[in-house]
């Protein structure tokens, strides 16, 4: 069952607070995550250096306590800059690989639109969806925001990422009631390919 629910571009800026000290030791700048398994992975951080200079930091996502609205909390100052158990490496490896723009296809060649957002389930950890510019020829959504539940794996090329064409009835236009939309259809996903068999 999912949570609490924000999108991507919700938690650039927000502070990394230390539950021990209260002070706000870094900002997120932005997320990293895996879309082969849609989960969240951590975050980059800006963080204030020497004389003031920016210092490229990361926070393995195993390293935070909680995500509100408001702030990210981790337990102790000293997990900023701590073992980030291999995300710097893999933010490096990754560097201009960003899933933002994106097209989504289904499974059966249907272009649903282009991704402009992720949606985060912060309990988990666990990218639940996507937020899309609807395609043109899409009746329904055509260049509208839509947000698109998607499994907990699923395709990913270089530019294309596929979602099962099941997904359809499944999409919203806001967070509301998308949590909802988003278990109902992880839910069906089992009984549809056990039927396929």
């Amino acid at each position: 069952m999912t949570g609490l629910l924000l999108r991507g571009t919700d938690l650039n800026g927000l502070p990394v607070v230390s539950i021990a000290t209260g002070d706000a030791l870094a900002e997120i700048k932005d997320m990293v995550y895996s879309p082969d398994c849609a989960q969240l992975l951590g975050f980059t951080l800006n963080k204030r250096g020497f004389f003031g200079s920016p210092l490229r930091e990361t926070l393995a996502y195993t390293n935070v306590a909680a995500v509100g609205r408001d702030a990210v909390m981790v337990e102790h100052d000293d997990v900023v800059g701590a073992d980030d158990h291999g995300l710097g490496e893999i933010v490096g490896a990754a560097a201009g690989r960003n899933v933002l723009g994106d097209e989504v296809l289904t499974d059966d060649g249907r272009r649903l639109g282009v991704v402009t957002d992720v949606v985060v389930d912060v309990a988990s950890g666990d990218v639940v969806g996507y937020e899309l510019k609807g395609d043109e020829n899409l009746q329904a959504h055509a260049g509208r925001p839509m947000l698109v539940p998607i499994p907990a794996t699923l395709a990913v090329s270089g530019t294309a990422l596929m979602v099962p064409a099941q997904v359809e009835p499944f999409i919203r236009d806001d967070l509301t009631g998308f949590g909802a939309a988003v278990d109902e259809f992880r839910d069906e996903l089992p009984r549809t390919s056990d039927a396929a068999e």
